[in-house]
């Protein structure tokens, strides 16, 4: 009986290493830009939509040509906090990244760094005063200030019954008058997915 269990047993671990060396993993590169929604939570192509949208609305509103016809110059605006308010892991960045993006080519507003940038470039500017030459030192107090801060958050609303799920998204921004705070343009973008597994639940 002894040897009887130490044969099926061989036999079982053979069947897993045989089973395991079967397994393959296949990589193939996409292009960037492909919508892809492997799993249903926010992911890139969400960031970059929602970011080309919102900045479209931004820049066809009242406020960019109230600005232009006053001050005779495009606005410059920075991007401030977008906080994550939702119940997924969100990076942040890679959204913010996406506005500053939208807005920088779309030439229709100049910008400038944000804080922790800032910081960064003010260090070299530092350092070059010990070090850089004359004809190349570049001087203080001599930074763009910003007119508009654009901020907002990321929220959702979650729910789910059995293997179906559905998550709303709700993205807000607004864009704040630095001088006055004064808030000019207030907007938001929804996002609505569905997400079934069959004979599982979440």
């Amino acid at each position: 009986m002894t040897h009887k269990l130490y044969y099926i047993s061989i036999i079982i671990l053979i069947a897993f290493f045989l089973n395991g060396c079967s397994q393959q993993k296949t990589v193939t590169r996409i292009d960037p830009s492909t919508n892809t929604d492997l799993s249903g939570v926010w992911n890139d192509t969400d960031s970059r939509l929602v970011a080309n949208e919102m900045i479209d609305n931004i820049l066809s509103e009242r406020w960019l040509s109230d600005y232009k016809e006053a001050k005779k110059k495009n606005p410059t605006v920075i991007v401030g906090n977008i906080r994550n308010r939702s119940s997924e892991h969100i990076q942040t960045i890679t959204f913010i990244k996406d506005l500053e993006k939208a807005l920088i080519n779309s030439g229709k507003v100049d910008f400038v760094a944000n804080k922790e940038e800032r910081e960064e470039v003010r260090d070299e500017r530092q350092d070059q005063q010990d070090n850089a030459s004359d004809e190349t030192l570049k001087k203080f107090r001599q930074e763009t200030g910003a007119d508009f801060l654009l901020r907002g958050d990321i929220t959702t609303i979650t729910d789910q019954e059995g293997g179906e799920k559905v998550t709303f998204y709700q993205v807000n921004l607004e864009l704040i008058n630095i001088e006055t705070n004064k808030k000019v343009w207030i907007g938001d973008k929804k996002i609505k997915k569905f997400i079934s597994r069959s004979g599982t639940k979440f």
